[in-house]
């Protein structure tokens, strides 16, 4: 056993249940793991169902790669070892929040599908909902809003997903979304239909 964590005793047989929190807040906590290429819309989409849900009332939190990569997981590089523990952190906050009761949205390249089934384990696979934003490369490479993808072609960032990395696309999805042939209001709309009955004690 790791001796640093020999004199560890958690507390959470006296801290108050996720069903007191579930309760108080009217809903129930569920993670949304979005999942795609670089570029593909999964912060776009995230935002505006954070928006959406905020507006029906829902408490909800997002967890977004470059925000995540510049605060908690600032001292990450990106070595496998590295994108490893960059998911397993946010998975483990993410379990937090759902069993405070929160809706939490996270949008992550998360590239393998061990690396989405890790995230999924620590959430609790029934909380877990992945998304996966299947937007076609050519229109992710063409929106290349942060220049990533230029950059990849030049050799200037190496192991890139979708250029000099590989992405894995999840075998059964909750959710599909390609936002090269869907709006953002019909994205948000599929998305409701799949989270609200799962977050509502009334339906």
């Amino acid at each position: 056993m790791n001796e640093n964590v020999t004199h560890i005793y958690p507390i959470f047989d006296r801290m108050l249940t996720r069903t007191d929190k579930e309760t108080l807040l009217g809903q129930r906590g569920r993670m949304v793991w979005f999942t795609g290429l670089s570029g593909s819309g999964k912060s776009t989409l995230a935002i505006a169902l954070e928006r959406e849900l905020h507006r029906r009332g829902i408490l909800c939190r997002i967890l977004d790669g470059d925000n995540i990569r510049s605060g908690i997981n600032n001292n990450l590089g990106f070595s496998e070892e590295d994108r490893i523990e960059n998911i397993r952190r946010i998975a483990e906050i993410g379990r937090l929040f759902v069993d405070t009761g929160i809706v939490t949205l996270a949008a992550f390249i998360s590239p393998s599908i061990a690396i989405r089934q890790m995230a999924a384990r620590i959430v609790g696979e029934q909380d877990f909902l992945e998304v996966y934003v299947s937007t076609p490369l050519e229109t992710c490479e063409r929106r290349d809003v942060k220049g990533l993808y230029a950059k990849a072609r030049r050799g200037e960032i190496r192991q890139f997903t979708g250029i000099s990395a590989p992405f894995e696309a999840p075998e059964h999805p909750a959710l599909r979304l390609d936002t090269s042939v869907l709006s953002v209001e019909q994205s948000v709309a599929r998305l409701l239909e799949l989270l609200l009955p799962k977050i509502n004690p009334t339906i």
